[in-house]
């Protein structure tokens, strides 16, 4: 299912004021450069942010969400013609050929149950041509990062153009096992609406990552830190093989 803030017209168009600084994306453009890809699938593209910043430098990109919202974003940004986009996930792509798939962000970790996490990880590496690239980035649970998703560290106002003043935070709603579910609110001065959207996070270990990948059939080159959160986060670099079973280890 797709979050409220991705989903709902009026939430998806706050969602790049309400963050505007992505230098965390500045890794994964230079990991496509230095992987020398040509063509990438960004799996999770939501409003297009990063997908953008690789058409701009000449990359190929297929950017996909589930939220069409998002998606529509997107498309209203300059230059959007540049990319192609869809709106779906992982495992309904049409026939790709790709040289890197990225999902930068919360992506993976919003892929919370197991049937569709392993669902997704097919998908990409199918999308993948031989010897092509899957980078992901999910946080260390043993940051605990959770704990300080709360109304009093997370409060702001933000004066949006257009728009008005938005105040918003998130709060913690329930913490089991893996999961975090967490609540987003925003509250428009314009009309006083209030909107919220209900978030649930994956918390996987490394060595959790690691097996799933090796288990569909990827070769898994590397586990990175995140630059603009160092200590807190994997970057998983895996890569199809060149040669070798199908996904999933079937021979036919």
């Amino acid at each position: 299912m797709t979050d409220e803030s991705f989903g709902q017209p009026r939430l998806a168009a706050l969602y790049d004021p309400l963050d505007p600084d992505r230098s965390d994306l500045d890794a994964y453009v230079r990991m496509a450069e230095e992987f020398r890809a040509r063509r990438v699938l960004d799996i999770g593209c939501g409003t297009g942010v990063f997908a953008l910043l690789l058409a701009e430098r000449g990359f190929e990109v297929v950017g996909v969400d589930p939220a069409q919202a998002s998606v529509d974003v997107a498309r209203s940004k300059p230059d959007s013609g540049r990319v192609r986009w869809i709106c779906g996930d992982a495992t309904t792509l049409p026939p790709l050929r790709v040289d890197l798939v990225t999902m930068t962000a919360n992506v993976a970790q919003q892929i919370a149950g197991a049937q569709e996490w392993r669902e997704t990880l097919r998908g990409a590496y199918e999308a993948l041509r031989p010897g092509g690239r899957l980078v992901f980035e999910t946080r260390d649970p043993a940051g605990r990062a959770w704990e300080v998703w709360n109304r009093e560290v997370s409060y702001r106002v933000t004066e949006v153009p257009g728009v008005g003043a938005v105040e918003s935070w998130v709060q913690v709603t329930e913490v089991r096992g893996p999961l975090v579910t967490f609540r987003w609110t925003y509250v428009f001065a314009a009309d006083g609406q209030m909107l919220t959207s209900d978030s649930t996070l994956r918390f996987r270990e490394r060595e959790e990552v690691e097996r799933e990948l090796l288990a569909l059939g990827y070769e898994v080159e590397g586990v990175r830190d995140a630059p603009d959160r160092p200590g807190k986060e994997f970057v998983f670099v895996a890569r199809r093989p060149w040669s070798g079973p199908a996904v999933g280890g079937r021979t036919d």
